[in-house]
């Protein structure tokens, strides 16, 4: 397989989890945080209207996965946090659901406000931004959680604001990760050849979708990523040579 990897990108488009930001800190944090806090998070805005259309789309999943014969947590009408058990069931698989991603990052924006969540970042992200930036390179993240939670986790990383690098975000509105053609879209959507795009991410099934839309790939290797098996990809342990 080619690698796809020429070092000539204008873009750099990234990852978060096991890219960015250690996996662990996902998994370890953000998720627990989320399934801990959403009862509460309902009850008390379970009226507001974004939190009522991220409801409509999990009503929808939930209704999609009845139909499939799928065995899902009873959806509870009677009571006021109804969808938690469903929300709690979809956290554990890791569904990349875009109602769950919506919630999701609207409880984390509680945690980043009140200073209970600080997110972690790889040593080499931020001098990688710097340096990148410094040379006329634009930086985007596609990531499968939702464009709030993004931002919250670059805006209140420990090593500071790093939004202030990041050009625009992208998420599953866009399409699936392992969809060629959601990175045309994002080409589309920033205005440059697919060719001139460097995409970098941890999992092998995205990199083969964004080379099949022409776009240069690496493969990210870092400590605790479920995978270091890059299938062919060009591989990196860090950005410090990117």
């Amino acid at each position: 397989m080619s690698t796809g990897y020429s070092n000539t990108a204008d873009v750099i488009l990234l990852d978060i989890e096991g890219t960015t930001t250690p996996v662990d800190y996902v998994f370890g944090v953000l998720f627990p945080f989320a399934r801990d806090y959403v009862a509460d998070f309902l009850t008390t805005h379970q009226q507001d209207a974004q939190v009522q259309t991220d409801l409509q789309w999990l009503r929808q999943e939930y209704e999609t996965d009845l139909a499939q014969g799928l065995s899902v947590p009873d959806w509870q009408e009677t009571e006021v946090t109804g969808a938690v058990r469903y929300i709690h069931h979809l956290i554990a698989i890791d569904r990349k659901s875009t109602g769950l991603k919506s919630l999701q990052g609207k409880i984390w924006d509680q945690g980043y406000r009140d200073g209970t969540l600080r997110s972690q970042m790889f040593a080499d992200v931020k001098p990688a931004f710097e340096r990148w930036t410094t040379a006329g390179k634009r930086l985007f993240i596609f990531s499968s959680g939702s464009v709030q939670a993004q931002q919250l986790l670059f805006r209140h990383s420990e090593v500071g604001d790093l939004t202030v690098f990041i050009s625009g975000y992208f998420d599953t509105q866009t399409g699936s990760k392992k969809e060629a053609e959601s990175y045309r879209k994002i080409a589309d959507a920033i205005g440059i050849a697919p060719e001139k795009i460097l995409f970098i991410s941890d999992v092998t099934a995205e990199l083969k979708a964004a080379q099949v839309a022409g776009m240069q790939t690496l493969f990210s290797i870092r400590l605790g990523n479920h995978s270091s098996d890059s299938e062919g990809f060009a591989a990196i342990h860090n950005f410090d040579n990117v």
